[in-house]
């Protein structure tokens, strides 16, 4: 067997139906009024921001940026302007501040070791941000990770791993960039390169062992088809150091996508 990309192919009319049809009925189950989203002007924030839009109706929905210092100022506009597009109220949280405020008690500096544990803490700013949204305004708070993301834990626990429910978490990266150009989503954030942006100049790219075409095609092969590593390298070409990394990275971060354990009685 082969993989290749048509093993990632998606009807998008399908899965955008598929997915608003989730999204209303979790808001309903919930009694919720409404949801909120952080809006980092990348393409996972602006498909799930999308999808909500055409389940819920540009009312119910509130963006949210969280600029830090560092914060690629075309990321700010692409979030400001794709939120215009959309018709979403929009709030602004200076993350940086409080980061800082978190920064000075815990006397965190800039060393580099101590980087992976900053990060991590302005994630979870962020989150709390959005939770604070949504409590005062009854809304549910929409995570925007995706399958690609999460089956190998690139993501921070009870950080951007945190959220009411996972719209897109269903799908792959290179699906949800499909997605962006069926929904008319503006191909410069379509194509953007992925970023947590938790620190300055960081990319997806710098920490997962493959660009996301390729780990699209290992993690189709490991969880869709249940291959084992050999068989994902014979049927990818993919080095197989590195599905094994990618199978590693997930047996590793397993503890980030099940619940807490606790003693049975």
């Amino acid at each position: 067997m082969k993989l290749d990309k048509s093993c990632l192919k998606i009807d998008p009319e399908d899965a955008v139906r598929t997915t608003t049809e989730f999204i209303r009925s979790t808001i309903e189950r919930s009694s919720a009024s409404g949801v909120v989203i952080g809006l980092s002007g990348g393409v996972d924030s602006s498909v799930a921001a999308a999808l909500c839009v055409r389940a819920l109706g540009p009312d119910k929905v509130l963006g949210v940026l969280m600029p830090t210092d560092f914060t690629p100022i075309e990321d700010i506009d692409d979030a400001i302007e794709h939120a215009r597009i959309l018709g979403v109220r929009t709030e602004s949280v200076n993350a940086q501040e409080v980061l800082e405020a978190f920064s000075k008690s815990l006397r965190i500096n800039d060393r580099a070791e101590l980087r992976a544990a900053r990060a991590n803490i302005l994630a979870r700013i962020r989150m709390i941000i959005l939770y604070y949204y949504a409590n005062f305004n009854n809304y549910l708070v929409v995570g925007t990770g995706d399958r690609s993301e999460s089956l190998i834990g690139y993501f921070t626990k009870y950080g951007d791993g945190a959220a009411d429910f996972f719209p897109i978490g269903h799908l792959y990266k290179t699906q949800i960039r499909e997605i962006a150009r069926y929904l008319g989503v503006p191909r410069r954030i379509a194509n953007k390169p992925s970023s947590p942006q938790l620190y300055p100049g960081h990319r997806a790219t710098d920490e997962i062992p493959i660009d996301y075409d390729s780990l699209d095609l290992i993690l189709v092969g490991l969880f869709d088809y249940r291959m084992t590593p050999l068989e994902v390298s014979q049927a990818t070409g993919i080095p197989l150091e590195t599905v094994r990394e990618v199978q590693d990275r997930h047996d590793r971060s397993e503890h980030k996508r099940a619940s807490p354990p606790a003693v049975k009685s």
